[in-house]
């Protein structure tokens, strides 16, 4: 009976020259601690990839952006091992500055603040940015951006990062982008804290600005200045992404970190599960978190208490890393880029229309 517990010994790492990260990671398959849940995390992504008629799920919080996680993402678009992204306003702004405006530079934590004020330097942690970049941004996505949009139409958050992906792409968005590259892969991201970021309050300005118009009155013309009234449907939102969990034949999750990426992804289940009449739990999840359970916040809560919703199927391939996502991102992106060299896979395709979604699956070489 004993012996049970002693069938696979721990194997201590080896150093030698020119080991791939693939090879690293899958040794740490047999260490323990973190390291193994690392390895165990690249082991589900893995298998996921290779699921047929599967939808990715890739849940971003924070600011990996400006951390420099930002072409990771963007790979792991164009290569398809994920297939639907929702992301925190902060993300996707810093995107759009990298896409178009500039960069963000290394930094210092210990360092005066307001002396950083006076310069309209802005931290984050040991990053800084360019605030007066950061305003001519803004004032760009206001004025040019926001002149594509409709007024009084219901966009979902979707359909408006569709855009302003598109957008770039037109006005020399650089081919790393997060949002160029979902664009390019039709790859849906979700935002449903828009307003919760430069993005939303860029947005508000153009509502705010009165826009010179001339109308014809018969023969004469009237110049007259109308407010913007351009809408963004957080219930548009919630219906759409349920609408890709309830469709899919399966799903697996990535999240990095937590917040509100996290819950948006993990309550499309639970709505499906209204429709269908039965738990539509993800069959695959992951999580990459710093934060721990024990304090009742979605950030730390385990896969474990979010089966007792139905959000994870009982039987779900399930892992949490216990890591920093900037070191964590970087060996788990480069040792799935050395396994699927030459990747066919499955994609699912997304056919959006008025008040539905159709999802096909295509065989593609990526």
């Amino acid at each position: 009976m004993v012996n049970k517990f002693f069938k696979h010994p721990t194997e201590p790492i080896e150093v030698w020259p020119d080991k791939k990260i693939s090879e690293l990671t899958k040794e740490m398959l047999k260490i323990g601690f973190q390291g193994r849940k690392l390895a165990e995390a690249i082991d589900i992504w893995s298998r996921m990839i290779k699921r047929k008629n599967i939808v990715i799920w890739l849940g971003l919080s924070g600011a990996m952006v400006p951390a420099g996680m930002r072409k990771i993402i963007s790979y792991m678009i164009q290569r398809r091992m994920i297939d639907a992204l929702v992301s925190t306003g902060a993300n996707l702004y810093h995107d759009c500055f990298e896409a178009i405006m500039g960069k963000h530079y290394v930094g210092t934590h210990s360092i005066d603040d307001a002396k950083l004020r006076k310069h309209r330097v802005d931290r984050i942690y040991d990053v800084f940015g360019n605030e007066k970049k950061y305003y001519k941004l803004d004032l760009f996505l206001e004025r040019e951006f926001c002149s594509i949009l409709k007024d009084n139409y219901p966009y979902s958050s979707r359909e408006v990062l569709y855009l302003l992906g598109k957008f770039l792409n037109k006005n020399g968005g650089d081919k790393n982008s997060i949002l160029v590259s979902a664009f390019k892969s039709k790859v849906p991201i979700f935002c449903p804290a828009l307003c919760d970021s430069s993005l939303g309050f860029s947005m508000m300005f153009a509502n705010r600005r009165k826009n010179k118009k001339i109308i014809k009155l018969g023969k004469k013309e009237m110049t007259v200045f109308k407010k913007r009234r351009i809408i963004v449907d957080e219930l548009q939102d919630v219906d759409e992404s349920s609408k890709v969990t309830e469709k899919a034949k399966q799903t697996g999750v990535i999240y990095i970190g937590g917040g509100v990426p996290k819950n948006f992804i993990q309550q499309t289940t639970v709505i499906s599960g209204y429709q269908t009449r039965h738990d539509k739990g993800h069959s695959y999840a992951i999580q990459v978190t710093t934060d721990m359970p024990q304090w009742g916040g979605l950030s730390g809560c385990t896969f474990e208490e979010a089966q007792s919703w139905g959000k994870i199927k009982p039987n779900a391939k399930m892992v949490t890393c216990y890591c920093d996502a900037t070191i964590a991102l970087p060996i788990i992106s480069h040792a799935l880029s050395e396994r699927f060299k030459r990747l066919r896979r499955d994609v699912p395709i997304f056919e959006w229309h008025s008040n539905d979604l159709k999802i096909k699956y295509e065989k593609m070489k990526l």
